[in-house]
């Protein structure tokens, strides 16, 4: 059991303050009358005293206190581009970014969660204990900010008044890490108080970039306190190490559910959008992917677009499933971004006036944004996250360069894509979740979609997703277990946070249950009798897979049983692909929902070997196996290792 405030907090033992009074003496010495007065308008005891001692500690030359009013959120703007964290491009609105070569995605080995002694964390996570993370604190981030000015901003990671929106506070020494939480989050300065006692929480982030330069690169890190739920991120600056109310408080909101909201709450990697079925009703979807594997593009094919990476999730007083986007903003992935495949994206970065931070992408001559697969002919020249840049340029190891880094990103606010319904994504209440999806990077094995049987095969889906490699973590290599596409960002024993996942999917307020499903966009033409990598299909095939779940959860279609779940007909999804406008033979049908049953169970004993050495597993998930198992092992034993849907029709 996870234990708050349990040992020493970090920056109050660097800092040395510990009441309020002696916070309010500090802002005395070393804030101006304007920041003071900012300062007071906070009445919480535990964040004055937080903030005071990240200003001791850090040691800025000036503090600035964001209100959120327009005129703050310009002054950040103004800032990045005096400071040169950010350049201004000819579009109005865009600003670019690099972040270092070095530092172009979340440094997983320099990540850890700082422990006490008797904490168990994360099979695949990295630590420290506490004393030793103290010791690094103190000896790199003391007079980190010196030179600088610390900005502070109040944010909230959901709508006001939601059950599971938490507040925190953001520290930086970064205008771009500002600036994009102003785009990403609703600030909350008026209401900071009043959201930090409803959810009886905060969460807190320091950050400091440092010099930025190379040789700091092997001394940054990115420390999670579990026990004070405080994160401090030191001599970085890529969004996804430093805006630590992304994914670092995203692991605090997975430890809160796991363990003091058990059954009633989750926080989840997942996307959350809406689709119009027949007669106009709205189907509400919550899904999983790894980063970098498509959650964007799901999430924008929906009718009401709500958000595309992360999900509080509920359980309401009358029974229904109910989720809220903690953000506002995106910050995509812009790599094969283009307006075949996402044209409300391109709109929204098309039009003037949009406010857009771009990162390590390409920048032309002329002053535009370019990356890989924009479906654009290639630029022969421009400037990106390597300097100048020029075609045919090489790293020192002679492997070209791309325009842009795999892992570029876009920064932009929700409600500047076509779909975006900003009135459900801004209600408390949340949107009512009618079906769950899990879905990751695999190109030989599952099916495009699959109905689990009950809320243990459900569970046991998220428990089993793998995933190739992406950009977006720097030093990640080959096929990776990737457990509810949550495996990065789970705190404690995987075990402990499976338990939960039972318990809340079985809990008998939970009325009614939602579908839950696998996704599957990445089979090969390779893995199912053809050649090479190209894909089955593309990506407006999503469409199709959601505009089934959506009427298979409202009861408007049949499916086909097997051993692992349920799987389309095909004449329900030929109709679903002409309202998109395609063609969908009978022969691709066959090819990507055909059986390679030694494929699945291989999967299934990778699975199961996995967790068999890990302790306090749930047995549930081993009897999903074995069920699966002896299913699979029937069909080959009747048709042999390929099984065709015709054949999965005779069970």
């Amino acid at each position: 059991m996870l234990k708050l405030k349990h040992g020493s907090d970090l920056l109050m033992e660097i800092g040395g303050i510990k009441t309020v009074e002696e916070a309010q003496a500090l802002f005395r010495l070393r804030c101006d009358a304007q920041t003071q007065a900012r300062l007071a308008g906070i009445r919480t005891a535990d964040a004055l005293i937080k903030i005071a001692n990240a200003i001791s500690m850090m040691v800025p030359d000036d503090v600035f206190v964001s209100t959120g009013s327009a005129e703050d959120l310009q002054a950040v703007r103004e800032l990045s581009l005096n400071k040169g964290e950010e350049k201004a491009l000819p579009m109005p609105g865009h600003t670019i970014h690099f972040d270092l070569p070095e530092e172009q995605g979340r440094v997983v080995d320099k990540t850890l969660y700082i422990v006490n002694p008797d904490e168990e964390t994360s099979v695949l996570a990295k630590s420290i204990l506490r004393d030793q993370g103290l010791d690094y604190v103190r000896q790199t981030m003391t007079g980190i900010a010196k030179g600088k000015t610390l900005l502070i901003g109040f944010f909230n990671r959901g709508p006001v008044g939601a059950q599971a929106a938490i507040p925190a506070i953001e520290m930086t020494t970064s205008t771009y890490v500002m600036h994009s939480a102003n785009i990403l989050y609703r600030s909350i300065y008026q209401q900071f108080d009043a959201e930090a006692a409803r959810a009886g929480e905060f969460f807190t982030n320091v950050h400091g970039e440092g010099a930025n330069r190379p040789e700091d690169f092997p001394n940054m890190r990115v420390f999670m306190d579990r026990s004070w739920l405080t994160t401090y991120a030191m001599l970085c600056t890529y969004a996804g190490n430093t805006l630590l109310l992304k994914k670092g408080n995203h692991r605090f909101a997975v430890d809160l559910a796991t363990y003091y909201r058990r059954e009633r709450e989750l926080s989840e990697h997942m996307f959350i959008t809406g689709l119009i079925g027949p007669g106009g009703r709205r189907t509400f979807f919550a899904g999983a992917a790894p980063s970098g594997c498509g959650k964007t593009t799901t999430a924008m094919v929906g009718d009401d677009f709500i958000g595309d990476d992360l999900a509080q999730i509920w359980i309401a007083p009358d029974g229904t499933l109910r989720a809220v986007n903690p953000e506002k903003g995106i910050f995509g992935i812009i790599q094969d971004v283009n307006p075949e495949g996402d044209p409300l994206l391109i709109e929204a970065l098309s039009e003037p006036g949009v406010e857009v931070i771009w990162s390590n992408v390409l920048i032309t001559p002329d002053g535009e944004p370019r990356w890989v697969g924009d479906g654009k002919p290639a630029p022969e020249k421009g400037i990106n996250y390597t300097g100048t840049w020029w075609a045919g340029k090489v790293d020192a190891a002679g492997k070209p360069i791309p325009i842009s880094n795999p892992n570029a990103r876009c920064t932009l606010a929700s409600n500047t894509i076509g779909n975006y319904n900003e009135t459900l994504a801004d209600d408390p209440a949340g949107v009512p979740v009618r079906v769950i999806t899990y879905s990751g990077r695999d190109s030989d094995t599952m099916p495009p979609v699959w109905v689990a049987k009950n809320p243990n095969h459900g569970v046991v889906i998220g428990a089993s997703i793998l995933s190739a490699a992406t950009a977006t973590e720097v030093g990640a290599q080959g096929v990776r277990r990737q457990p509810w596409a949550n495996e990065p960002f789970i705190p404690g024993p995987l075990a402990e946070y499976m338990e939960a996942q039972f318990a809340f999917f079985n809990s008998p307020r939970l009325q009614p249950k939602p579908v839950m499903a696998g996704l599957n966009y990445f089979l090969t033409q390779g893995a199912r009798g053809g050649e090479g990598n190209k894909l089955l299909g593309e990506k407006r095939d999503v469409k199709v897979w959601l505009g089934w779940l959506e009427l298979y959860a409202n009861g408007d279609v049949a499916a086909i049983e097997t051993p692992i779940g349920y799987i389309p007909q095909y004449e329900d999804l030929q109709g679903l692909f002409a309202r998109i406008g395609k063609a969908y033979p009978r022969e691709l049908y066959d090819k990507q929902f055909a059986f390679y049953v030694d494929n699945i169970l291989a999967r299934i004993s990778l699975q199961e070997e996995a967790y068999r050495k890990e302790t306090g597993v749930p047995e549930a998930l081993f009897e999903v196996y074995r069920e699966q198992r002896q299913g699979l092992e029937a069909l080959k034993a009747a048709y042999g290792s390929i099984v065709t849907v015709e054949q999965l029709s005779l069970l």
